[in-house]
């Protein structure tokens, strides 16, 4: 009987095991707790360590040996192989490439509200030689603030920016995003879906700036809602909206998603990550590096901001920022090549 026991429970632990590791083949990625769970593979990796201690334990305990020997295996092959989806992403580079007369170099930050000055988001910016800033969670005053620091330390930006609910004095700065889009990329205007909300994420907003005369990157500043248990089928509808931002043509997304790549694989097409655009961060090194939240170790957090391009350019270098200036979240950076 406890030998059909000890079978019963190793079966479902490593069915467990793999749901958990690849949950995208069962389709559950994004299904609650299973999101959530997965959110930060290096927690998961840390408790399947946990569990292949517990059976070397057991394997001293002559009855339980079998049972031990084959929890240890299914831990151990769970643990392998989130090492190697980590090694694929990327645990982290150190610094960026030199920055080419071509190269375009996007930062994104959630600055929760005020808890980073326009001081400090503007020092960030001029150190990282930014061209396109995406700032959920920032207000128009910080915007235009940051703005007139930039023009006077010679690096002009325009300033653009969505508010959901602008009837609404003094609402929390999660209902507004700001974009920055240095002058030497030409005019940019947000357009009329995102400032009226009649398309757009729902709960949080996003802003799609087009540039006027129609060339260059249209550039999405992106802020999807968190998968909270209540919030699960309004998430799932803001990555879809984020994914249809980039069909064919000349994109970049850059923002707060929310999710992590596991949690977007049935949103990308023609090798996209979200609709045509690729990850930027995974691609250079840094895709297991977490941006949420700021308190925890680079590792053990969740890789939730995201930089992401069109196959019209070549990522070839990104960095996530350690000092996080106050904020929950901490800052990317990713330089972009045109391709070809």
């Amino acid at each position: 009987m406890l030998r059909l026991v000890g079978i019963l429970i190793t079966v479902l632990f490593a069915i467990a095991t793999v749901v958990l590791v690849w949950p995208q083949f069962f389709q559950l990625e994004t299904v609650f707790p299973i999101a959530q769970i997965v959110a930060s593979r290096a927690v998961l990796f840390g408790a399947l360590l946990g569990v292949v201690v517990l059976a070397l334990l057991l394997l001293l305990a002559r009855p339980l040996r079998g049972f031990a020997a084959s929890i240890l295996i299914v831990a151990l092959v769970g643990a392998a192989a989130i090492g190697g989806i980590g090694a694929l992403r990327g645990f982290g580079t150190g610094s960026l490439p030199e920055k080419t007369d071509a190269a375009l170099r996007v930062l994104t930050w959630n600055t929760q509200g005020a808890a980073v000055s326009a001081e400090q988001i503007a020092a960030v910016i001029t150190e990282q030689q930014a061209d396109v800033v995406a700032l959920p969670e920032t207000s128009e005053e910080v915007g235009e603030k940051i703005a007139i620091m930039m023009r006077e330390a010679g690096t002009p930006m325009w300033v653009h920016h969505v508010n959901i609910r602008p009837d609404v004095p003094n609402g929390p700065q999660a209902w507004q995003t700001t974009i920055l889009i240095s002058t030497k990329l030409g005019d940019y205007s947000v357009i009329a879906s995102s400032r009226d909300g009649s398309s757009n994420t729902g709960s949080v907003p996003s802003a799609v700036a087009m540039p006027v005369n129609g060339q260059g990157p249209t550039i999405v500043a992106v802020h999807a809602v968190a998968p909270r248990e209540e919030a699960m089928t309004y998430w799932k509808e803001d990555l879809a909206w984020i994914a249809d931002q980039c069909p064919a043509g000349d994109f970049i997304l850059a923002g707060d998603f929310n999710a992590t790549l596991d949690h977007m694989a049935s949103f990308g097409s023609d090798g996209g990550d979200m609709g045509r655009c690729r990850d930027v961060a995974s691609r250079t090194g840094n895709g297991m590096v977490g941006t949420w939240p700021a308190d925890l170790p680079e590792l053990v957090g969740a890789p939730i901001d995201h930089i992401m391009a069109s196959a019209n350019w070549e990522p070839t270098g990104s960095v996530v920022l350690e000092d996080a200036g106050g904020s929950d979240h901490r800052a990317l950076v990713a330089q972009l090549e045109p391709a070809g």
